[in-house]
């Protein structure tokens, strides 16, 4: 029989609803509660992105860690059943410790006694700026609402130790960014049948998720896009220690392609300050690691977040990306690129995030075939 004792943040006055704290209030199984760090050099040697989720009406939780070193990358996942004590963010090698929320936070991953050549890592994450609200995201097919999430995004540095391949990365605050989100709410997970949905799937989709660091301020641009260019998730804000967030208008983005693929390797992002300023900020690619290949995002072939591995599952194994058509998939999925900003005479370094399938006007992309020329 189920244990439905309470829980220990019962104890708390943090209740939203009349259930334990153990129970999510909503009761689709899609219902998630995760997070994403990304930690990089600004050489571009180096990007580790690194995850916990929680499915509370699936009863799983997993972790993953990727690091991307030139054409390698070093994975390491793990799953588990949840348990009762979600202040403890811990499954298998993989651990999150919120050592003062929304400010100082810990990574780790242990190494692999079988294997000393394996992905670990100990680092301190640190904010440099506040948390800030992304928008509001919902998404409904046929009808039913499919995805319903709650974010916030925030930029800092870090310091500590990554070894992978017989290499060791020392991390250190000057040479090195850190750019987190946290978001929690309702996002489809594998295995649940699409039902009439299949009918409204959409022509086309385009995403950008862009925050950037500088030494004095935060930028964060997000724009979402159906196959005609309509825009249903749109945000610019600038984000400044001591300053009331200002919004910059209506992003607008050119991305030059590597030929033959829809792969960026530079970008302008045009923006405008409050008095109609143009502003311009330059974008050139560093590092890219498609989140499709050993961090779980679909269309991941192998093991994607929230499905039901067993108990105590850990997986390690190391990609060659070498060859794009050694990984196809990565192409429909959502890549994270670790890039250098330019803005006004300042230089920042932040993710481009960027996924674009089937058509999409604006870019000139006609169909799922479609690349640059």
């Amino acid at each position: 029989m189920d244990d439905d004792r309470p829980v220990s943040l019962d104890e708390y006055p943090v209740h939203q609803a009349p259930l334990s704290m153990k129970h999510h209030v909503s009761g689709d199984r899609n219902a998630y509660d995760r997070c994403i760090f990304h930690v990089f050099d600004h050489s571009g040697r180096a990007l580790l992105i690194a995850g916990l989720g929680v499915y509370p009406n699936t009863g799983v939780v997993d972790a993953y860690a990727t690091l991307r070193t030139g054409d390698r990358l070093h994975a390491v996942r793990a799953s588990d059943a949840l348990g009762d004590d979600r202040m403890h963010l811990s499954v298998g090698p993989l651990t999150i410790t919120v050592d003062e929320p929304l400010k100082r936070l810990g990574l780790h991953c242990e190494a692999d006694p079988d294997d000393p050549d394996g992905l670990s890592f100990d680092l301190a994450w640190t904010g440099d700026f506040p948390a800030v609200w992304e928008p509001h995201h919902t998404q409904r097919h046929g009808g039913r609402l499919t995805l319903e999430g709650r974010r916030f995004v925030q930029a800092g540095h870090c310091a500590g130790t990554i070894r992978a391949g017989g290499e060791e990365f020392t991390v250190t605050a000057g040479e090195w960014t850190g750019t987190r989100d946290r978001s929690w709410g309702v996002r489809p997970l594998p295995g649940e049948e699409p039902g009439r949905a299949a009918e409204f799937r959409p022509e086309g989709f385009h995403w950008l998720w862009i925050p950037m660091r500088f030494e004095d301020r935060f930028l964060m641009v997000i724009a979402q896009e159906d196959a005609d260019g309509y825009r249903t998730l749109n945000e610019a804000l600038l984000v400044r220690n001591g300053h009331r967030d200002t919004q910059l208008g209506w992003p607008r983005t050119e991305i030059a392609y590597r030929p033959g693929t829809r792969h960026p390797e530079r970008a302008t992002v045009h923006l405008t300050d409050p008095a109609g300023k143009p502003l311009e900020i330059g974008v050139e690619i560093l590092a890219s690691s498609p989140l499709a290949v050993g961090a779980g995002y679909p269309p991941a072939t192998d093991w994607q977040h929230g499905t039901w591995q067993g108990r105590d599952w850990t997986d390690r194994r190391v990609y060659d990306l070498s060859d794009p058509a050694a990984h196809p998939m990565a192409a429909y999925g959502v890549t994270d690129h670790a890039a250098r900003f330019t803005l006004d005479g300042r230089t920042g370094y932040g993710i481009f995030e960027h996924g674009s399938f089937g058509r999409h006007d604006p870019s000139g992309f006609a169909d799922h075939t479609s690349t640059a020329n």
